[in-house]
């Protein structure tokens, strides 16, 4: 593959960016000359400004806009707190990633402080969670059901085959260039999903509504914890964890090709998009409030493109809904292209061959996006059931793997143990949990281990890990201190 994605995969992994290093002048991309800027120490302006928003494309997909707006008309009043709890887990947490793989040479690395061979099968499952499995599949059927359901109609395979064919074809054609993604993503596909945002922002200031009513449901006592896991379902994490793979690669080719440079520059990007990010989930909660005024949300039935379409449909008229579906397609096209590119470069570096034979950067995106296809077709209720379980298992693992990196330095550095227990306990509970769901899922519901799950402390609020989270500390510290002894 070219030298600048493997500079970017580099990058990622910790090691030297030998190719751009020793040739800046003839780098070579996919059969065409590019000229990289040179090997600079730090992007100008407007290159930072077009790589975060180059980063908000890549995450701001289906999830981070039905969301928000569900939960801003179910909280109503309470809609700040709950909109804090989702920021938190939504935005703070993946920017968190980033800047901890940043920090650690990349995802590998950061796991291997549990064991090599951890290391090697979470980054694998993660790769196929935020890819092909679940959040690939799930761009195309959330923006088929919100762009060409309301007029082709319910269960329409065909107009579904012929979508998501379409759909999968474009987003691989652009994923060819991952490098090249800061030129379509950053300088127009970014821009323009966040006006046409803000001109559902403005709609909902001018528009006549009543004022806002009590909040119902799970928000009515828990607002700030229900936001908050609300935001897992953005898988925005794990997504953060590999996305300054492709994200270095941009970097890369501005010409900021030095290790501990790029990696600063990754940061900053990331900072960049998490701010973007907290101004659009306030937003995207805002106009749900407003919404909810207008047509109260069934959080049973409803969804956020439900609460959209209530609220454009009172603001435009019919050409609402034809308005909310150009902002769902621009956005899963948008995250789609990003996957696949990030996934296509992670299996390359790993994968090169496969029973012998190489296997390409191309290969592989077509892989991904034919498999991706294929998901897509089983419909989007099938794909949310199905993941709902192994993000609820998936999350808390990368989440205390984050936070433990942020205190390496004051805490875990001394205390090395503190890491492989906690994720340990942690991976124990999460991963049963996740199997007992999973059963339940297909038919096969363990009614006796159910109940006594439902009886631990904060299972309701699915905050249960942080229990064998303490435990893990407690015995990490023990264990390194005996060590250290010894």
């Amino acid at each position: 593959m070219e030298n600048t994605i493997k500079s970017g995969m580099a990058e990622a992994n910790g090691n030297a960016i030998a190719d751009n290093t020793q040739h800046p002048d003839t780098t070579k991309v996919k059969g065409d000359t590019a000229s990289p800027i040179g090997n600079i120490q730090k992007l100008s302006g407007k290159h930072r400004l077009v790589t975060a928003f180059t980063f908000f494309s890549m995450f701001f997909g289906a999830g981070n806009l039905i969301f928000p707006p569900l939960m801003g008309a179910q909280a109503q009043s309470a809609a700040i707190p709950a909109t804090i709890g989702f920021i938190i887990s939504a935005v703070g947490l993946p920017i968190l990633g980033v800047l901890a793989v940043a920090s650690a040479g990349g995802f590998e690395h950061l796991a291997s402080r549990v064991s090599p061979k951890f290391a090697t099968v979470l980054a694998f499952v993660i790769i196929m969670a935020i890819g092909p499995c679940f959040a690939i599949p799930r761009t195309a059927t959330t923006s088929y059901e919100m762009a060409i359901t309301p007029f082709a109609g319910e269960n329409n395979r065909l107009a579904l085959l012929i979508y998501s064919v379409i759909f999968f074809t474009l987003s691989f054609i652009l994923s060819q260039h991952p490098e090249k993604l800061s030129k379509s993503l950053g300088r127009f596909m970014g821009p323009l999903l966040l006006v046409l945002i803000a001109v559902m922002f403005v709609a909902c200031i001018f528009i006549n509504h009543a004022p806002l009513g009590k909040p119902f449901g799970d928000y009515g006592h828990e607002s700030l914890i229900y936001g908050f896991i609300n935001g897992y379902q953005t898988m925005d994490l794990l997504a953060g964890l590999y996305f300054g793979i492709v994200i270095s690669a941009n970097i890369s080719a501005f010409g900021v090709t030095d290790t501990k440079a790029n990696r600063h520059e990754t940061g900053i990007a990331g900072a960049g998009a998490g701010i973007l990010l907290v101004i659009i989930y306030a937003a995207l909660s805002f106009i749900g409030t407003v919404s909810g005024t207008i047509k109260s949300a069934n959080g049973k039935s409803d969804t956020g493109a439900t609460v959209l379409t209530n609220l454009t449909t009172s603001a435009f008229g019919s050409i609402g809904t034809a308005f909310v579906g150009l902002i769902f397609v621009l956005a899963c096209f948008n995250v789609c292209t990003g996957l696949i590119s990030t996934c296509a470069t992670y299996f390359e570096e790993n994968f090169p061959t496969v029973f012998g034979h190489p296997v390409n950067y191309r290969a592989w995106s077509i892989v991904f996006a034919v498999f991706s296809f294929i998901v897509s077709n089983a419909g989007l209720s099938a794909i949310i059931t199905v993941s709902l379980p192994v993000l609820g298992a998936l999350y808390p693992i990368a989440i205390v793997l984050v936070l433990l990196n942020l205190v390496e330095k004051p805490f875990t550095s001394k205390f090395p143990r503190v890491y492989i227990w906690t994720v340990l306990l942690v991976a124990v509970f999460s991963i049963f949990d996740c199997i007992v769901k999973l059963l339940a899922v297909f038919g096969l519901s363990v009614t006796s281990v159910s109940n006594m799950l439902a009886h631990l402390p904060l299972y309701n609020a699915q905050l249960t890990w942080l229990i064998p989270a303490a435990a893990g500390i407690i015995i990490g510290i023990i264990d390194s201190l005996i060590r250290r002894k010894r």
